[in-house]
């Protein structure tokens, strides 16, 4: 059964820093594109970042110049460094990828999402 394990979240200062972290386990065949989410109160979910297989990434304005988003296909973990980070991306944050199940057809996976709080 293939899923995604999520670590990495918490309470921070604005101005600080986090790293995320989304390792996929299980029985998978290919991992495709890869993707942020996140879900502020009173929000709807938002793509925060995603990056290809090739490594190709693409950010929301809110998060380009302050998130990176990485991948290690070899430990099939995809990565959220976050920097400088302000109270407004207080948010739910998922990760989330395409994957193809060994013996399976491809699907959408999520992770169990967690809380970050910016907030001093």
């Amino acid at each position: 059964q293939v899923q995604l394990v999520e670590s990495g979240g918490g309470l921070v200062q604005p101005g600080g820093s986090l790293r995320r972290s989304c390792a996929a386990s299980g029985s998978i065949f290919r991992i495709g594109q890869r993707r942020w989410y996140r879900e502020a109160p009173g929000k709807e979910r938002e793509v925060a970042a995603s990056i290809t297989r090739t490594r190709t990434t693409n950010y929301a304005d809110s998060a380009r110049g302050r998130f990176t988003i990485s991948r290690d296909n070899a430990k099939n973990t995809v990565y959220l460094q976050m920097n400088s980070l302000k109270p407004e991306d207080t948010a739910v944050y998922y990760c989330n990828a395409d994957i193809v199940p060994r013996g399976g057809y491809y699907r959408i996976y999520w992770g169990q999402g967690t809380q970050v709080t910016v907030s001093s």
